[in-house]
């Protein structure tokens, strides 16, 4: 196998790890389902309040592509559909039964099924929207046939969910996705791994893949940044992305006809009293999480004492979604970190920090290469002028201007904006940059931004 080796990046040592048990297995009592977790989609209601309905059934279709539609992971009754302004769909909500029943699909035999069999199970199913488009990140467009399928074996994101454990048990499952997706491109489909514990992963076992190793800090796990080094996307060009967990799903709707998301979800950060792994499906409420790990004491902070903030994802790029908030689509990760609402004086002028992670030489945080540390939201300072300072190469392992790529969104220019490298790139490929930014900018909103400017101006 080939070994890539990114020098460039940083990992942030936290406090919080999720220890290697599962805690519990989670039967939620209520499901919330958000349009919001798939980008780029106009949602079309297609149930009502009160209606029962089964795991696998359609919620909501996008309005742009009618073939593609989300379902709901648990059987039950529709509790609720609740909207924002003008009307807009926030989210349904069902209230789960305690014993799943599943819509029935044919199961499908890999090796005889034709690109079409399979690519009709994963539309009518709702499966589809696992499997992820770049550029832009959007849902793959069942129409396109990619130059080749990425899956990123590893997480290399702050106290990331332990794929090695998460997915021990669905070698079989996985190995029966990634022969059905290889239907879909006449490329390649990579498997991309840890190359410092890679035989202990359960991708290592999968046959007829191509398999690279990656070594370095974050974001080496990130599959956009793996792309940008095995297959690089130019105008024109599309790959297919999808995450490990549901490749087992795929593997589970061919071979047993069934809609299963169950998935490990890692709970993690110090403000969590018992971290660890619950067995779970999307869309569980964090209440419910909360009820099983608990929280950690009161915690203050030069004076002021500090909530906790819960985000569906990791410290970098998850999604803040609340105490009442639920679990995303996407996401195999919840964090509970202190809200950093706290105002230091003469903060700027402290030097010596022992408790301070530092991603420069500013405090002595690289003294201690093992220390771990726990972490706040506090961004300590406001938005400052968008100034050229070289930080952002040293943590971006790809071979973009982030710079120049970040003002030409700015600035709405589309040329410069292919120029460099708006095709390569999505929000969380930025995270490390906005972390390290002295200019305290949203830099993945930019993006974002700038993602959505493309979707519109080159449709």
């Amino acid at each position: 196998m080939e070994t890539i080796r990114l020098r460039k990046g940083l990992n942030l040592r936290l406090k919080g790890d999720a220890q290697k048990k599962v805690l519990q297995a989670l039967v939620p009592e209520v499901v919330s389902v958000k349009p919001s977790d798939y980008k780029n989609v106009i949602p079309k209601l297609l149930v009502t309040e009160g209606e029962t309905i089964k795991a696998g059934q359609f919620l909501f279709l996008d309005k742009k592509r009618p073939q593609i539609g989300f379902s709901s992971p648990v059987s039950g009754k529709v509790k609720a559909i609740v909207r924002g302004e003008k009307r807009k769909l926030l989210a349904v909500e069902i209230a789960a039964d305690t014993d799943t029943q599943y819509l029935q699909f044919q199961p499908l035999s890999v090796s005889k099924a034709s690109r079409l069999d399979i690519q009709k199970i994963l539309l009518d199913s709702g499966l589809w929207a696992c499997i992820i488009q770049r550029p832009y990140g959007i849902i793959a467009n069942p129409e396109d046939t990619p130059k080749a399928i990425v899956i990123s074996a590893f997480n290399s994101g702050p106290l990331a969910a332990d794929i090695n454990f998460t997915l021990k048990n669905d070698v079989d499952a996985m190995q029966i996705a990634v022969d059905a997706l290889a239907k879909f491109t006449n490329g390649k489909v990579y498997v991309n791994l840890n190359a410092e514990n890679y035989t202990a992963s359960p991708l290592n076992m999968l046959n007829n893949v191509e398999k690279t190793l990656f070594r370095g800090p974050h974001p080496a796990g990130n599959v956009g940044v793996q792309i940008s080094h095995i297959c690089p996307i130019g105008k024109g060009e599309i790959v297919w992305t999808i995450h490990p967990q549901f490749l087992a799903a795929i593997g589970r709707l061919l071979s047993k006809g069934i809609y299963d998301l169950t998935r490990l979800v890692a709970v993690t950060g110090h403000r969590a009293k018992n971290t660890g792994y619950i067995k779970c499906v999307p869309g569980s409420s964090i209440q419910a999480f909360k009820e099983i790990v608990g929280t950690s004491e009161i915690e203050k902070l030069y004076g002021q004492e500090c909530g906790i903030r819960y985000i569906s994802g990791n410290p970098l790029n998850g999604e803040n979604v609340g105490e009442n908030g639920s679990l995303g689509f996407y996401d195999d990760q919840l964090t509970l970190l202190s809200e950093g609402n706290y105002r230091e004086l003469f903060g700027w002028a402290k030097i010596f920090r022992p408790k301070k992670f530092s991603s420069s030489a500013t405090y002595f945080s690289w003294l201690c290469p093992k220390k771990k540390y726990k972490a706040d939201t506090n961004i300590n300072g406001g938005e400052r002028a968008f100034i050229v300072s070289g930080v952002y190469e040293k943590v971006l392992p790809m071979d973009i201007y982030p710079v120049f790529l970040l003002k030409a969104i700015l600035a709405a220019d589309i040329e410069k904006m292919e120029q460099f490298g708006i095709y390569e790139v999505i929000g969380e490929d930025f995270a490390l940059c906005e972390y390290v930014d002295p200019s305290k900018i949203e830099i993945q909103k930019i993006v974002e931004q700038g993602i959505d400017l493309m979707l519109k101006e080159m449709a």
